[in-house]
This record gives C-alpha cells, sequence and structure tokens, in this order.
C-alpha cells in the first residue's frame, strides 16, 4: 500500500509539471531565443499585416447586399477591363454563398448579346460590384423652347 501511495505522489509531480501553460513555456523559449533587432521587428509586422488581408468575395457573396440579390445590377471580375454581367436570375442554394446565375454580357457598357446566358466561374472569389454609369441613351434629357409654342424633349448626347 505505501508503494502504491509513493507512485501515485510520484505521477502527480510529473502531471503538476505538464499542467503550466504553454504560452509561459513559449514565452521563456523565445525571449531567450529572441535578439532585438531591426529585421526581426520587421518580419513580424509583415506576418500580421499578411493575416489581416481580407478575403474577396464570390459572386453571391457581392451580391446579398444588393436589391433583390443584385437582379438587374453589374458584376464583373476584378480582372475583366470593360467587361460585366447585367444579373438577370439567380439561383440560391441553402446556404446563401452558392448557386447559379444568369446573366446579360456587357462591353463597355453595352450590351454585347440580347440573351443572358449562364454565368461561368461564378463560385471564384474574384467578383466585384460596377456602379451604374449613365450612358448616352441614359443621360438626362433637356426641355428646349421652340417657336411651335410646347416644349420638346430631346436627350443630352455626349
Amino acid at each position: 500500500m505505501a508503494t502504491a501511495l509513493a507512485n501515485r505522489a510520484g505521477t502527480d509531480r510529473t502531471l503538476g509539471l505538464l499542467r503550466f501553460p504553454f504560452n509561459f513555456i513559449r514565452n521563456l523559449s523565445t525571449r531567450s531565443a529572441a535578439s532585438p533587432s531591426p529585421s526581426a521587428s520587421a518580419s513580424s509586422s509583415t506576418q500580421y499585416s499578411k493575416a489581416k488581408r481580407r478575403k474577396k468575395k464570390n459572386l453571391f457573396e457581392v451580391a446579398q447586399f444588393l436589391p433583390n440579390w443584385g437582379v438587374g445590377y453589374h458584376m464583373a471580375k476584378t480582372h475583366w477591363n470593360e467587361a460585366s454581367y447585367e444579373i438577370t436570375k439567380i439561383n440560391l442554394y441553402k446556404d446563401g454563398r452558392h448557386g447559379k446565375a444568369w446573366g446579360i454580357a456587357h462591353m463597355n457598357g453595352l450590351p454585347a448579346a440580347d440573351t443572358p446566358k449562364k454565368i461561368s466561374g461564378v463560385h471564384k472569389r474574384c467578383w466585384m460590384y460596377i456602379s451604374r454609369n449613365l450612358k448616352p441613351s441614359e443621360s438626362v434629357p433637356n426641355l428646349i423652347s421652340s417657336s411651335d409654342g410646347g416644349p420638346k424633349v430631346e436627350a443630352q448626347a455626349n
């Protein structure tokens, strides 16, 4: 019985050493190894900036904040120049981050096709919302008075 108590006391001592917080042990090991050099502080600051990098969004994560899930709005991939899709239909899966989308392709602000087509790459994390720019056909009309007695409405062309 005495040997059992002695063995139990020995195991309690070893468990007591293992109960130290690992952060405390990690801090002790890094303090002795660390040297106050400017290159070490610069590398640690770049590690923190990489950790704070924002995650890019797929098409559905961008569209969720727009009215009616972005139907009628223009979306484009970040690396596209002068190309976008006007969203016409979205089928969402239950999680709200995946699904299928259809839209009309636009090049240089003008529709490239008449019918909507299925948009490929909607799950890739490179989508952004394109704010609507006024096109010459959608510009604000000007009122011009004529000699006929009534004002005429004429579209302003740029």
